[in-house]
């Protein structure tokens, strides 16, 4: 993983060249997804560790959705434990709409005897909710939306985001700040705003072509999945 300064040139992708390189390294070279999955949440959990204290008695907290941004988050939660790490794991959403490379890393978590908290954004007060799942915590993992997300963030979810930007503790982003488009680096009504953005395979174009976009998403470090982009191009 490297950090990527904004004077420096760093390679960068839009959403749909980093779908089809995605795609290249599941059906042409034959690398699962679950492990994708496994190498960026693994990148950002070291990222995690290094801004904590130690194990003793750090905690982070982790709010995932339900795509594989949010199966990101399981494996960091994962990678956290298994370091001596504090979790608490939120998912956002109802637990069938996870699918997929995301469900098996959830459920290897519950499997672990890790409780992940379900909370109803639709219903719940989430000003206090967040609080509540926050305190005691001291970072906080975006792993809601990835770089798929496209139209005005819902408002249930606006409510989400708003009240975990109101914690004002440290907040990482998992590969791009929850409610930011990766094409243009403005918010979609709103966005997480993160100290810090692990970002996968490439910096996206939003962040490079919209300097208002560092509101959002901090400092930017770009982690490899398992293959680089070079090996695309040959």
């Amino acid at each position: 993983m490297r950090k990527c300064e904004r004077d420096q040139k760093c390679l960068v992708m839009s959403r749909d060249e980093v779908r089809a390189f995605d795609s290249w390294a599941i059906n042409e070279l034959g690398i699962a997804g679950v492990v994708l999955m496994e190498n960026a949440g693994r990148s950002c959990a070291k990222l995690v560790m290094e801004n904590l204290a130690g194990p003793d008695g750090s905690m982070a907290c982790i709010f995932c959705g339900a795509g594989n941004n949010g199966g990101d988050g399981y494996v960091i939660a994962r990678h956290l434990i298994n370091n001596g790490y504090g979790v608490t794991a939120v998912l956002c959403c109802d637990k069938s709409r996870v699918e997929s490379d995301a469900k098996a890393n959830l459920e290897i978590l519950e499997g672990m005897g890790q409780e992940v908290v379900e909370i109803d954004i639709k219903t719940e007060v989430l000003t206090g909710r967040v609080a509540e799942l926050c305190e005691g915590c001291d970072i906080i993992v975006d792993a809601i939306f990835g770089t798929g997300l496209a139209g005005e963030v819902r408002a249930d979810y606006a409510g989400l985001i708003d009240a975990i930007n109101a914690q004002g503790k440290k907040i990482l982003a998992v590969d791009i700040p929850s409610g930011l488009d990766c094409d243009t680096g403005k918010p979609l009504g709103i966005a997480i705003k993160a100290e810090q953005t692990v970002t996968f395979v490439a910096v996206k174009k939003g962040f490079a072509e919209n300097p208002d976009s560092q509101t959002y998403t901090g400092d930017l470090y770009v982690a490899s999945i398992g293959v680089e982009p070079e090996a695309w191009s040959l």
